[in-house]
């Protein structure tokens, strides 16, 4: 099932979005399909991140660095 979503873009980034479709070969609908589909991901990511970082820091897990460490 679909839902159709209408948006109202400011001209620049509505003319962006066309010159790239235009670039690529795609349409609009697809990239901007794709592009939430990231954003929900990185939210998700970003929610679970914050929720472990207490815990990790307790354990001395505070940069990347630690991180590799930790799971190498």
């Amino acid at each position: 099932m679909r839902t159709v979503l209408s948006i109202s873009l400011p001209e620049q980034i509505a003319a962006e979005l066309n010159k790239y479709a235009r670039e690529v070969g795609r349409n609009k609908s697809d990239i901007v399909k794709e592009s939430i589909v990231e954003f929900l991901w990185e939210a998700r990511f970003r929610k679970a991140r914050n929720a472990l970082a207490g815990k990790a820091k307790k354990q001395g897990v505070i940069t990347e660095e630690d991180l590799f460490r930790v799971i190498s």
